[in-house]
């Protein structure tokens, strides 16, 4: 298996490499060596170093710390020659990009092996030469080495830093948006649910009396029918202007200003007795909690929304019998909200159901941290065999409000 092509150079650094290349020819040429004086090789072999410095420039993104080892062998090498002082500068570029584009590891150790090497070589040359020219020789390594390396470690880090803040300003947008459609979504569910509740029970209805007024011939029962149809109509126009209202306003009001109470409960049942009737069903209120005790908007809000929704359900799917609704709360405690229907097929016209009712009613005491359950248990004695039984827990906390 062949290996791998060797990544193509980077155009900056094939502009360093060629630049630094013709500049050194351009020194050797004039011979503008560092060392003239020293003439054990021939003049040529400073080009040698030079060369190397030159191709090292080329993969100094792609393969830094090769090039930078490789380069202090050419740079040391470089200093039995007449030297050429672009072959340094290129040095001081190789170990500056070894800091900026070598692995984490390699960024932390250059600076720290460049101060020790500068620190050791000063000592070292002011122990030999035992004359500032020691200490002016230690400069220079360390303006070599040192100083290339520490000004990589700085502009490392400063684009560590910027990238750190880039991916948590993105990390902050993306939570932000995520938030945003998290909130969406709630308002819709929301709405979706005032929408059902509000409207389903009138909309079932008149399903419910307009199937009965066109299958019997009977004028009586017609006109009862067309009755009911326009009282739920108008009833359900009524509710559907009061949601448009709740969406067009602008107010920071998570709940209309106009939300129904347990105290309309009596004038739902009403309702639901007219709308029942055709159906052989009959309803009963049994309200055993305290009255004196006020309940939250949200608790209060949700339970009469369950009530709602569970009349609704009767009407479209109970056999004819009672519909027992039934309050039960204790101070500071939960309100308990239990309606049982005959089980069984309805004899009469039915609404079609989607199952948005009882996904509804799960979500509203979901959010409230309550317990929800609905289907069919054993009836009471002397009752139906079977009852579907829809019974909510709502916590009462006073400072209870929905989790979402």
């Amino acid at each position: 298996m062949p290996p791998p092509p060797l990544p193509r150079p980077h155009r900056l650094d094939a502009a360093i490499a060629a630049t630094g290349l013709t500049g050194g020819l351009l020194l050797w040429s004039l011979d503008l060596n560092v060392t003239p004086e020293r003439d054990l090789l021939p003049s040529w072999v400073t080009l040698v170093p030079l060369a190397v410095m030159a191709l090292l420039e080329l993969n100094r993104r792609t393969m830094p710390r090769t090039g930078l080892v490789i380069g202090t062998i050419a740079v040391v090498a470089d200093q039995f020659t007449q030297g050429n002082l672009v072959t340094i500068v290129m040095f001081t570029d190789l170990v500056y990009a070894a800091v900026i584009y070598g692995p984490p590891a390699t960024a932390r150790r250059v600076p720290v092996t460049t101060f020790l090497v500068t620190v050791a070589a000063t000592i070292g040359f002011l122990a030999w030469f035992r004359n500032p020219a020691g200490l002016l020789l230690g400069i220079i390594i360390g303006l070599v080495s040192f100083a290339p390396a520490t000004t990589g470690a700085i502009v490392r880090n400063h684009r560590e830093a910027a990238d750190a803040a880039r991916l948590r300003a993105e990390q902050t947008a993306l939570l932000a948006e995520m938030d945003r459609a998290q909130a969406v979504v709630a308002e819709r569910a929301r709405m979706a649910r005032e929408l059902h509740d509000m409207v389903a029970n009138h909309l079932s209805a008149i399903a419910i009396h307009s199937t009965a007024a066109l299958s019997l011939d009977e004028p009586a029962t017609t006109r009862q029918a067309l009755t009911v149809i326009r009282e739920n109509s108008v009833a359900g126009l009524s509710e559907m202007r009061r949601l448009i209202g709740l969406l067009r306003d602008s107010s920071d009001d998570t709940e209309p200003a106009a939300a129904p109470t347990l105290a309309g409960l009596e004038s739902l049942l009403a309702q639901a007795r007219r709308n029942g009737q055709a159906s052989g069903l009959s309803f009963v209120l049994d309200d055993a909690r305290d009255q004196d005790e006020s309940l939250p908007a949200p608790v209060e809000l949700a339970a009469y929304r369950i009530v709602q929704e569970s009349l609704t359900n009767a009407l479209k799917h109970a056999a004819p019998g009672e519909v027992s609704v039934r309050l039960v709360g204790a101070p500071g405690d939960a309100l308990t909200v239990t309606v049982d229907s005959p089980f069984g097929s309805s004899p009469g016209p039915r609404a079609p159901g989607s199952g948005a009712g009882l996904v509804g009613m799960q979500e509203r005491v979901a959010l409230l941290g309550g317990d929800f359950g609905a289907g069919p248990v054993e009836g009471p004695p002397g009752g139906a065999a079977k009852v579907w039984r829809v019974r909510a827990v709502l916590p009462m906390e006073k400072d209870k409000e929905p989790t979402a």
